[in-house]
């Protein structure tokens, strides 16, 4: 079963060690990425997203599947 697909400008939501956070996706990758030192494993069917933290800017980058629309 596929993942939902976003879009770059959609407001989501995902949990994280501090809790629930909320944020906008700034980038949709479809090909393996270097992140933070990691190989993050993506692709078309399967993307990562780069997501910038409403509260504090932060970046983080999470599959689809840990991630709701908001």
């Amino acid at each position: 079963m596929a993942a939902q697909q976003f879009s770059v400008g959609d407001h989501v939501r995902w949990n994280s060690e501090a809790g629930h956070v909320q944020g906008v996706i700034v980038k949709k990758h479809t090909h393996d990425v270097e992140f933070k030192g990691y190989t993050h494993h993506c692709s078309p069917d399967d993307p990562q997203y780069e997501i910038r933290s409403d509260r504090t800017d932060h970046i983080a980058l999470h599959k689809g599947r840990a991630l709701t629309k908001v």
